[in-house]
């Protein structure tokens, strides 16, 4: 369990590592597209990775890179082809940065320091976490922004076409100082991150300096 917090937390891709910070501006201006992005990168980085672990020994060391990409724009476009099908809206939303996904530098990077020199069930693990540490660090930022920026929270708005029901409510009703429309904004974004990534890297450096 320690393991599995340290990898969420102190080695968290986005708050820890800095990777993968263009989506976390870009598609969090509200909670429901940030957990979609984080499913999509999740189920891509896992997919992806696995693979690429199960075929390791048969892929050249020089060619590597055009192949791990290859594999990953796969998983990316079924994806993307789902979602223009089922979830236009939402697809519209996440835009190109779903696209960016295939040379995201976390799953490329995952993809050559562990997934191409690990077996298969320790890969599926590696990716696993990394997935789910990057989603609730998107989910956490969406929450934030959308809480600040328009005082409320959307569990569910563009999934209502397959779900039947939409889930946006009010947060605090009676407080007059919400919302603020700079966080919804570009400048919200790097604003809320930024204050993020501080309180990671101290939560980082205070359990270094208590071992």
């Amino acid at each position: 369990m320690r393991k599995v917090f340290k990898k969420l937390i102190y080695e968290n891709p986005l708050f820890v590592l800095l990777l993968g910070l263009c989506p976390a501006l870009a598609v969090t201006t509200n909670f429901e597209s940030a957990y979609i992005m984080g499913i999509c990168f999740t189920i891509v980085i896992i997919l992806s990775n696995v693979v690429i672990s199960l075929f390791r020994k048969l892929i050249p060391e020089n060619v590597q890179i055009p192949t791990f990409i290859l594999i990953i724009g796969t998983f990316v476009t079924i994806i993307e082809i789902l979602l223009n099908r089922f979830l236009p809206d939402l697809s519209n939303k996440l835009g190109v940065y779903l696209s960016l996904i295939v040379v995201n530098c976390i799953v490329l990077g995952r993809a050559l320091s562990f997934a191409s020199k690990n077996s298969v069930l320790c890969t599926l693990k590696d990716s696993s976490l990394t997935g789910i540490g990057y989603t609730l660090a998107l989910m956490l930022i969406g929450a934030i922004r959308e809480i600040l920026g328009t005082n409320t929270i959307t569990f569910m708005n563009s999934l209502s076409s397959i779900t039947g029901f939409r889930a946006v409510y009010k947060v605090y009703p009676d407080f007059s100082l919400l919302p603020n429309p700079i966080f919804s904004s570009p400048a919200g974004a790097f604003l809320i991150l930024g204050l993020l990534i501080a309180l990671f890297n101290y939560l980082k450096g205070d359990r270094h300096e208590s071992n």
